[in-house]
């Protein structure tokens, strides 16, 4: 089951690249194995273009480190006087993120909009010198979806990304060369899905990549010439879910699922032939209970050492390191509430050299003594949460994103001693995600740790309207309205910082409560199994427990709680509104399954090789016993149970929920003249990614709340501008729906 569909989050602002989680080589792998199905792919476009003539950024020379331009506003006394703060402001494209700084340390990248012909905004590449940033230009051209995700090859020549048409998640990996700013197509190959697999400081001009192009279930492992987009066969795949590769760029291990859920590493045997090692011997077998918390984090360039988290004989993982020559095995972190997470990798050596943990809040430990007065000087110099995005290869300048609950992202260029010795340390402001925040009063968000029924602790953030909470102890002077906003995954997390929705939903009126119900990750083997074969189960009794625990503290109001999400909580709202009709006002399913076996019947083929996974902790869709099992948990089969408004949203190219899903508990409301409000757009897929599209769905979606829940909202206004939206029914149940879509079409 998918993650939370990118287009509900903020999350291209910090995609790091050293500190990202713990499986930062893993190649194919995904950074959690949850992620095998989001199956990696950065986000590109274009093929041989040229963007010489890119406009220059309008933006002023970056303020000095101690006078960041971004100061919010104070809290008003009550939400009356809070402005509105429009829906451009929160959901619109960023003004800047991902900042990156080039291996060799003179360019700084980062992601900016490009205006078009049309008139759209749409996410580029833009590269400045490293001092110079009034000087930067969009050196990619992307003229519809927009860029979600970039890196720098290792000879920082080219900027590197991946686009798939209208959603398909077919992606194609391009590289950007900045000199000449043209790109190039490194896999022009329809209808297949491209993954960098791999890439090294020894071999920068190059990248292994993965491609099912012969089998659509499965990736070989090819390694191509950035430069040329010439691509030679490494290993073909025998079977398995994916390579662990090494800084020569050679394939070192393979990682698969067992039929029961477990997974097994293998280490090749043989001589390699001209499609790579033949035949396989495992070495680790890992069972059902500890698949989804362990699994190999890579090897550092020497490959002497081989990093990996694992939960056998322990609940939650650590990262465990081991001798290449000796074979001797060290745990080297750990922590009892939470598995190991991200961690800050050595540029060139590829070693470990802190990890984080988050339970609540990201901690990180030191590894590395070398780095412990830079970990220390970064988390002192702000607020909030850090991230390193980028190193430099000689490792004195990095790039720095802080994180905060109540404001943008910030990004620094942060300098430092050669090899973290006695010297000066000093930071650069670059820039905010957002420069239009300034003028609104955001507000806080609240860590709280919820215990479910059966003695569960449930790690859940909550955030809460302005002006209702001046004591600021998470708790409003009276009751609100309440949106139970559900994360996708369900193996995913949510987490503290800013969120977009939450400001959005709380400027309106409303609580906004986040809830890592069990199977969320990050908790420790026994959180993520209790919910094998609990889908509208106990999953969801989670979900009400929360539900109960706001109603009690005097946050929520009982009879206006509205239960929205995408994907996985997309479902858990459907199953919210046939499974306990009466608990929520409303609904807002994003992208959700309405039915367990058409999601596990029509998967995409490269899911192939986790679908035992699925089979253990969704059900069996193979035979009659099991889907009359998946039936019953499947809110298509209770359809005539609702009693309250939904609002659905679905993109008609999802490859992982595809438009059946949406379709079919569609026409089923229909035939029992059930109302219901489906918003349909034909260039979309797992998630909203076009930003006049995320416009008009947010348009809708407040609309509805405000008739269901009470709270104020924007008129539609000039939101449905250039989206693609349409309404095959329903329009008429949302205020303002059928005047928008008639002016938008005038």
């Amino acid at each position: 089951m998918p993650r939370k569909p990118q287009s509900r989050q903020t999350c291209m602002h910090c995609r790091p690249n050293p500190s990202s989680p713990l499986k930062t080589r893993l190649g194919m792998l995904a950074a959690e194995l949850s992620m095998f199905l989001a199956l990696l792919a950065l986000a590109a476009s274009g093929c041989a273009t040229s963007v010489a003539d890119a406009p220059q950024l309008s933006a002023k020379k970056a303020p000095a480190a101690d006078k960041p331009h971004i100061v919010n506003k104070p809290m008003p006394a009550s939400l009356e006087d809070a402005p509105l703060i429009p829906r451009e402001v929160l959901f619109g494209n960023p003004t800047r993120a991902q900042a990156r700084i080039s291996p060799d340390g003179k360019w700084l990248s980062f992601l900016a909009p490009v205006k078009q012909p049309s008139g759209a905004e749409v996410m580029n590449v833009w590269v400045a010198p490293i001092d110079k940033f009034e000087e930067a230009v969009a050196v990619t051209e992307d003229k519809l979806r927009g860029i979600r995700g970039h890196s720098w090859s290792n000879d920082a020549k080219s900027i590197l990304y991946s686009q798939d048409k209208g959603g398909d998640e077919n992606w194609h990996l391009y590289a950007t060369d900045v000199a000449t700013k043209k790109t190039r197509d490194l896999t022009p190959i329809e209808g297949v899905n491209a993954q960098i697999a791999g890439d090294s400081q020894q071999f920068p001009g190059e990248i292994l990549v993965g491609l099912n192009d012969r089998n659509p279930q499965l990736h070989d492992i090819y390694r191509v010439n950035l430069a040329t987009g010439e691509r030679k066969l490494v290993q073909e795949n025998p079977g398995v879910a994916g390579f662990i590769t090494d800084d020569k760029l050679n394939v070192r291990m393979a990682l698969n699922f067992t039929e029961t859920g477990g997974q097994v590493w293998m280490l090749p045997k043989g001589e390699a032939g001209e499609t790579g090692f033949p035949d396989w011997d495992v070495i680790e077998t890992f069972g059902p209970e500890d698949a989804m918390t362990s699994g190999p984090a890579g090897y550092t360039a020497d490959g002497k050492t081989f990093y990996f988290q694992d939960s056998r004989n322990r609940d939650t993982a650590g990262l465990f390191a081991t001798s290449t020559e000796t074979g001797e095995t060290k745990l080297i972190a750990e922590d009892k509430r939470a598995d190991a997470g991200g961690a800050l990798v050595h540029p060139v050596t590829q070693k470990i050299q802190a990890v984080s943990f988050t339970y609540a809040r990201r901690e990180w430990r030191v590894l590395d003594p070398t780095v412990q007065a830079d970990l220390d000087y970064l988390g002192k110099f702000q607020d909030g949460e850090f991230e390193v995005t980028s190193r430099t290869t000689d490792d004195t300048t990095w790039s720095v994103a802080y994180i905060l609950d109540d404001g943008p992202v910030k990004y620094y260029r942060y300098t430092r001693p050669a090899k973290g010795g006695p010297g000066e340390r000093s930071m650069t402001y670059l820039f905010s995600s957002r420069d239009d925040l300034d003028q609104y009063p955001l507000v806080k968000m609240h860590d709280r740790v919820i215990e479910s029924r059966d003695g569960m602790n449930l790690v859940c953030y909550l955030t809460l309207p302005p002006g209702s909470d001046p004591d600021g102890d998470g708790v409003p002077n009276a009751p609100v309205p309440m949106v139970l906003d559900v994360h996708g995954g369900p193996w995913a997390r949510d987490g503290w910082g800013f969120n977009g929705e939450h400001q959005w939903l709380a400027n309106r009126g409303y609580a906004v409560l986040n809830v890592n119900y069990r199977g969320s990750t990050g908790f420790g083997k026994e959180f993520i199994n209790a919910a094998n074969g609990q889908w509208s189960g106990q999953m969801h009794d989670d979900l009400l427990d929360a539900v109960d625990w706001a109603v009690k503290q005097g946050i929520a109001q009982r009879d206006k709680v509205c239960i929205m999400g995408g994907s996985y909580g997309g479902y858990a709202t459907l199953v919210g509104l046939t499974y306990t009709p009466q608990e929520f006002a409303c609904g807002v399913d994003i992208v959700g399954p309405s039915s367990l076996v058409t999601l596990l019947q029509n998967a995409p083929p490269y899911w192939a090789p986790f679908m035992p996974v699925m089979k253990l902790r969704v059900g069996d869709w193979t035979t009659d016993l099991g889907k009359e099992e998946l039936l019953k948990r499947s809110p298509l089969t209770r359809v005539d149970k609702i009693e309250r408004p939904l609002l659905i949203g679905q993109g008609a190219n999802d490859p992982r929920v595809t438009q059946v899903e949406a379709d079919q508990i569609v026409e089923a409301m229909q035939a029992k003249n059930i109302p219901v409000t489906y918003v349909l757009y034909p260039d979309e897929g797992h998630g909203f990614a076009r930003p006049e599209n995320r416009m008009s769905f947010n348009a809708v979606t407040e609309a509805f709340l405000a008739e269901h829940l009470g709270g104020r909202y924007e008129p539609i206004g000039e939101d449905f501008e250039g989206a693609s939206i349409t309404v095959p029914t329903g329009a008429n149940e949302v205020p303002g729906l059928e005047a928008g879509l008639k002016a938008a079409g005038d």
